[in-house]
């Protein structure tokens, strides 16, 4: 068979462009796909690591609270992307507004963790293992949900990515998984070629595997990181119209997207982006949250774009350890708080709309007295993207000590 570049899946059909032998493992996979009619369903995770604030995020500019309690840090109703008439983005946060107004994105306010740890560690710990509050939890919750996935014929060994240089807690656990800083330099050592640390442990990750499907295939693994290596990764181009802004998120999610587009069975992937812990001059529609916020906008809006027809079988969902409090600090900044708010992106989302129980910033309606109440557990969300989404029902494993029945989904997957 003769192809070149990439092999993919598109409304079912199998599509071949160029010249190259296609590696076996890929071809059987994607001839097993077309002919049961499958297609590849992904969950995208991002993590906003610093605890974002996401009060000046997803602007409750309804509320004339909110205004008396950051004088100086506020975003002004004139400048607030408005949604609802009582929600708002903030300005940085433009990308998204065509998103919202096409019902891909779906966001939920007040939302997150609900262990009260105001430990950065502690709680970006509990939310990549899935269990709140409980340190001995060994696997992460996106590791877990690959457990009970629907499984074709073939498993890819680009299933479950994540973009960085180490597999992340959330992905660490029994399932095989991929840490990538750099598709450039995910190379494959020949005879007389040193292999590269990921090569290695590549290979040793399939020389030990018990899985009767997975163990006897590392040279046809092999062969699918050549065919990877081929496309010519430092040239491949985004969608025409797309720009990735400048930056390791951006770049992250460009070359996810591009994992993504060569078919390569991408079911589950990672991505962080730092910078939201802005205990000092946190900035107002300009600073620093305004100028994450536009890298995450612009690098997500861009990726959206990127995967085209791919979106329709794609959900992104962000997240971040906790929020801030509702009050700015003496230092123009905000300090840990506890809840937060969620973005919710795909082709299957039912967008437009702020999901949720808004529980107010009054002074008796704070938690504590000083942060957002939370109102929506994250796992709520989560669980319903891994059952509704990918197909996983077993929600008990992948979340446990939660009761995460179908009935208290929020209803954001149609």
């Amino acid at each position: 068979m003769s192809i070149t570049r990439r092999v993919f899946i598109r409304n079912s059909a199998l599509a071949v462009v160029g010249t190259a032998a296609v590696p076996s493992f890929l071809a059987r996979a994607a001839m097993g796909a077309a002919e049961a009619g499958a297609r590849t369903k992904r969950l995208v995770v991002i993590f906003q690591r610093g605890a974002a604030d996401g009060l000046n995020i997803v602007v409750p500019h309804g509320e004339l609270q909110y205004y008396a309690t950051r004088p100086s840090i506020n975003i002004p109703r004139k400048a607030v992307i408005d949604l609802d008439g009582f929600f708002g983005l903030h300005p940085s946060l433009a990308p998204f507004q065509p998103l919202w107004q096409q019902r891909h994105l779906a966001i939920v306010h007040a939302a997150g963790s609900p262990d009260p740890t105001r430990s950065h560690f502690d709680a970006q710990d509990f939310m990549e293992a899935g269990t709140p509050g409980m340190k001995a939890t060994e696997d992460g919750w996106l590791n877990r949900c690959l457990h009970d996935l629907p499984r074709s014929a073939q498993r890819s060994p680009f299933q479950a990515i994540a973009m960085g240089p180490s597999i992340p807690r959330i992905l660490s656990g029994v399932e095989p998984a991929i840490a990538m800083n750099n598709i450039n330099d995910f190379t494959v050592g020949g005879r007389n070629a040193k292999p590269s640390p990921v090569a290695t442990a590549f290979e040793a990750m399939y020389d030990h595997s018990s899985d009767a499907v997975l163990h006897g295939t590392g040279e046809e693994t092999f062969d699918a990181v050549k065919m990877l290596r081929s496309a010519d990764p430092g040239r491949y181009k985004p969608a025409p119209g797309v720009e990735y802004p400048k930056g390791r998120f951006g770049e992250s999610l460009r070359q996810l997207a591009q994992l993504i587009k060569a078919n390569l069975g991408v079911q589950v992937a990672f991505a962080d982006i730092g910078g939201w812990d802005h205990h000092v001059n946190e900035g107002a529609t300009e600073g620093q949250i305004a100028n994450v916020l536009r890298e995450f906008s612009q690098s997500l809006a861009a990726f959206w774009t990127d995967l085209g027809d791919l979106s329709e079988d794609t959900v992104v969902v962000t997240m971040s350890e906790f929020g801030r409090t509702a009050r700015e600090n003496g230092n123009r900044g905000t300090d840990h708080g506890h809840a937060n708010v969620m973005f919710v992106l795909g082709g299957p989302v039912r967008g437009g709309r702020v999901y949720g129980h808004w529980p107010g910033l009054d002074q008796s309606q704070l938690y504590e007295g000083r942060d957002l109440a939370l109102t929506t557990d994250f796992r709520q969300v989560l669980g319903e993207a891994v059952m509704q989404h990918l197909g996983n029902t077993d929600l008990k494993e992948v979340f446990p000590g939660y009761e995460n029945q179908p009935g208290k989904f929020l209803r954001l997957l149609g």
